[in-house]
């Protein structure tokens, strides 16, 4: 099947495109690419995680994307690359480029402000005054950008993406469906019992290259700005708190919750539904499994990791109770440690 794009590469035109070396004819003809189980006719697979290695020997595919360790191990057409997960995301968006929108400014859409004749932008689209969007921005139906919004060359809002006023977009980033940026961060100051609303006064600041994924939120901050570094990738359903500072190329997954004032060095990657409190900083390189809860300053790069496997509930309930006598038992461990130096004449 052809990819989007309607055409076929052979192997030599890939690489010659992508790199890597080609093994086998190198004038296979690629359409599309697949995983190695369902790969057939004109399709490229690729070996990327080893436990599927033992499907190199069945797919149907016509050629795949291997590493150097396994560029003997099939007897197919072949492109062997040092990152096959790499190579086929690249080849992927080779294959299946994205529809280019075109150009100019839907009749109801409402524009404040100058567009360049490069951008598009779509139906109910709401473009406040004071906005300053770059070359080939795409604006989707039922956008908003408040005043004063900044939007860098290359970038792509999808539908219903509300930017609230004077936040800015770098160049070539993706925000997919009903993201929200620049809401009021959770700023309360509490006064006899009642609770004080405090103005959120700052930006929301994102970079270049940076992908936010459908209905993530990210506050604005308090005083000082929120911001996400250059190269970042942040998946669905995430809230970025206000004040927030997170370094450049980290990846964030589904459903993490990072409160205010967290600061992510560079490279840190962020499992899903993670949890981070407040003022908490995390090194660069750190790794957060899925489902932990930070509680206090990461120093130095390393996987880190807050919850329990996986249990039968009965086992898991009994594990439980045993842990909320831990407090007692460790006293109970040094009284008895200090006992038996004192028989042993160690006191």
């Amino acid at each position: 099947m052809p990819g989007a794009a309607g055409v076929a590469l052979s192997l030599a035109d890939i690489a010659a495109r992508l790199g890597g070396d080609v093994l086998g004819d190198s004038q296979t003809l690629i359409f599309q690419v697949a995983t190695l189980a369902s790969a057939g006719d004109g399709e490229i697979g690729f070996l990327a995680n080893l436990k599927y290695k033992s499907q190199l020997q069945t797919t149907k595919a016509a050629a795949v994307i291997v590493s150097p360790d396994f560029a003997d191990a099939v007897a197919l057409p072949r492109i062997v690359t040092a990152n096959p997960y790499a190579y086929y995301a690249r080849l992927a968006s080779l294959l299946n480029p994205p529809q280019a929108a075109a150009p100019g400014v839907h009749p109801s859409a409402h524009c404040g402000s100058p567009v360049p004749a490069s951008a598009s932008i779509g139906p109910h689209a709401s473009i406040g005054s004071d906005v300053l969007l770059g070359e080939g921005v795409v604006i989707h139906a039922g956008c908003v950008l408040g005043d004063g919004v900044k939007v860098g060359d290359g970038s792509v809002l999808f539908p219903n993406v509300s930017i609230y006023a004077g936040c800015e977009i770098g160049c070539h980033a993706i925000i997919h469906s009903g993201v929200v940026i620049g809401a009021d961060g959770f700023g309360f100051a509490p006064d006899k019992g009642q609770w004080v609303k405090i103005p959120q006064i700052g930006r929301v600041v994102i970079g270049d290259d940076v992908e936010i994924g459908a209905s993530t939120t990210v506050d604005r901050g308090a005083l000082d700005d929120t911001v996400i570094g250059d190269g970042c990738k942040l998946d669905n359903q995430i809230q970025i708190g206000h004040n927030c500072v997170i370094g450049k190329h980290c990846v964030i997954a589904a459903c993490a919750a990072i409160a205010g004032s967290v600061e992510l060095k560079d490279n840190v990657i962020v499992g899903g539904a993670a949890m981070i409190a407040g003022h908490v900083t995390i090194a660069s390189g750190a790794v957060i499994s899925g489902g932990s809860l930070v509680m206090k300053n990461i120093t130095k790069p390393g996987q880190y990791t807050s919850v329990f496997p996986l249990e039968e509930h009965s086992h898991w309930l009994h594990n439980a109770a045993q842990i909320r006598h831990l407090g007692k038992l460790a006293e109970r461990v040094a009284e008895l440690e200090k006992k038996l130096k004192n028989i042993n004449g160690e006191g």
